[in-house]
């Protein structure tokens, strides 16, 4: 049996196919007990194939939870019974909570309703991080580096991203950056023996 880890909250960062599901996975398969929360729907055929291979890449034993808004209540429910819970991702989660909100892409100045149910949810994830009694490895894309969005919509969605990596960031105890498959720490550590 493998000695149990410490606890710890990691955000693993990159861009698209930087391998940053990869290593979150490789990082929960040092746990035995690992729950996955997915965070995806499936909305096409795209996104059909890609959670399929997801499942296929991840060892058949691991708890595989799919909730794509309610992510602090998944951590709560399923923190005590696990080693790790590993979600991925938040990208997907952003977006989920845009969609549910009926967001637009336009504002009016000032918060919106939409702007305070996100800011909540934000905020009871964040909490759930620090108080589940399990490791939490979470998934996200850093799109801060990329284009200005030329529509407004992609524009929220990137300011709403950005803001959601920057709160986990803060609690989290490792903050890593995958590009071309290598581990850039940001904050804490980089494991080097994966």
């Amino acid at each position: 049996m493998q000695e149990k880890p410490p606890k710890t909250v990691t955000l693993v960062l990159g861009g698209v196919r930087s391998g940053k599901s990869r290593y979150a996975q490789q990082l929960a398969d040092r746990f035995e007990r690992v729950v996955f929360i997915a965070t995806a729907r499936i909305g096409d055929e795209e996104m059909r194939a890609k959670i399929r291979r997801h499942q296929a890449e991840r060892p058949p034993e691991w708890l595989t939870v799919e909730e794509p808004l309610e992510l602090a209540q998944a951590l709560e429910q399923h923190g005590p019974s696990c080693d790790v819970l590993l979600v991925d991702c938040l990208t997907i989660f952003a977006a989920n909570l845009m969609e549910d909100e009926g967001e637009d892409g336009t504002r009016m100045g000032g918060v919106t309703s939409r702007e305070a149910t996100h800011e909540a949810r934000i905020e009871q994830l964040c909490n759930a991080l620090q108080s589940v009694p399990c490791s939490v490895v979470l998934v996200s894309n850093e799109v801060g580096s990329g284009v200005v969005p030329p529509y407004p919509l992609g524009r929220r969605f990137r300011d709403v991203l950005g803001e959601l990596n920057q709160r986990v960031a803060r609690v989290a105890d490792d903050v890593l950056l995958l590009v071309a498959g290598l581990p850039l720490a940001l904050k804490g550590h980089v494991e080097v023996d994966l």
